[in-house]
């Protein structure tokens, strides 16, 4: 089990990128939460095995169709022990 969040940046808000990154992870079995930040970027966390972790984390850098992402900052953490994965506000 692992445990990363990232900060992705470019045209991220308003174009359904945290109901994707939700509809990604539930498909992938990967736990967290991701919500908007103020300076219009996205917050993600994800936990769950390595592998399928990644592959979420590699979705980040296209996101949904009308998304533009110019920019990922990946860092590990500790598990905090998501029991599901959610969009926050």
């Amino acid at each position: 089990m692992v445990h990363k969040e990232a900060i992705i940046r470019g045209k991220v808000q308003g174009v359904f990128f945290r109901g994707s990154a939700r509809e990604k992870a539930e498909e992938l079995g990967v736990r967290g939460e991701v919500k908007n930040l103020p300076d219009g970027s996205v917050w993600l966390v994800a936990e769950g095995e390595e592998e399928a972790v990644n592959e979420l984390i590699a979705w980040c850098y296209e996101g949904p169709l009308r998304a533009e992402v110019q920019e990922v900052i990946v860092n590990d953490g500790e598990l905090n022990g998501y029991r599901d994965f959610r969009v926050t506000r």
